[in-house]
């Protein structure tokens, strides 16, 4: 079965160009030329989302925030935006990817393979326990303290993801962004240290370890 990809952007020539693309490249694809008509073309439940950010009816920041609670598939932004501040605000609505107008094609079909594969593996891992308080549940991509669950963001369980089946193991981030994200970490630094923040700041409000371990000069790793 076709996987499905909705592509949301206000520009109809940018639109027109991705859904051929994609409709050669095998996906079923689902198009809305702006944040109101997208919200109604959600009940397709696609696969993975393509959210252009300037809109004028209804910003892809705010679209995202709007979805995140009950939409799950991952979401990549498209944006002419180019700083760091810009791709971190991105990542805190709910964003799984950044990708920068003008864009090759192919790297932005790469990069969705890339985090559709990832949605595939994740869905045949299994419970496992840390310790008799802490869990993870890769199954329903959930994390468990004294039987209370610890609410992420979609990225920061794929970043407990690949530190925790990868114990004592240490992932620079350059390293750890490729390997969450599925795509190539250069320069993307600020983003995976202020995903560790929050993920941190989550641990500490519901009293649970700190798992992750910072290497000085290095990057992070989890506590075996």
């Amino acid at each position: 079965m076709a996987q499905k990809i909705l592509i949301v952007d206000d520009e109809q020539e940018v639109l027109s160009m991705l859904q051929r693309y994609f409709l050669l490249d095998g996906y079923e694809v689902i198009t809305a030329a702006g944040g109101q008509e997208a919200l109604q073309k959600l009940a397709g439940n696609p696969d993975i989302i393509l959210l252009d950010i300037n809109m004028p009816d209804f910003d892809g920041l705010s679209l995202c925030k709007n979805i995140r609670d009950f939409v799950s598939c991952p979401i990549l932004f498209l944006t002419a935006n180019i700083e760091d501040s810009d791709k971190i605000k991105g990542f805190r609505a709910g964003g799984d990817d950044y990708i920068v107008k003008p864009f090759s094609i192919d790297e932005l079909g790469a990069r969705v393979s890339a985090h559709l594969r990832r949605e595939r593996r994740g869905k045949h891992k299994s419970k496992v326990f840390f310790d008799r308080s802490f869990v993870i549940d890769y199954t329903e991509r959930a994390v468990y303290f004294n039987g209370e669950e610890i609410a992420l963001l979609k990225k920061e369980f794929d970043i407990i993801e690949v530190l925790s089946q990868n114990p004592g193991q240490v992932f620079d981030k350059e390293r750890l962004y490729e390997a969450a994200w599925g795509i190539d970490g250069l320069g993307n630094n600020s983003v995976v240290a202020e995903h560790i923040r929050k993920i941190r700041a989550k641990f500490a409000a519901a009293h649970a370890k700190q798992y992750i371990e910072t290497v000085w000069g290095v990057g992070y790793k989890w506590q075996k």
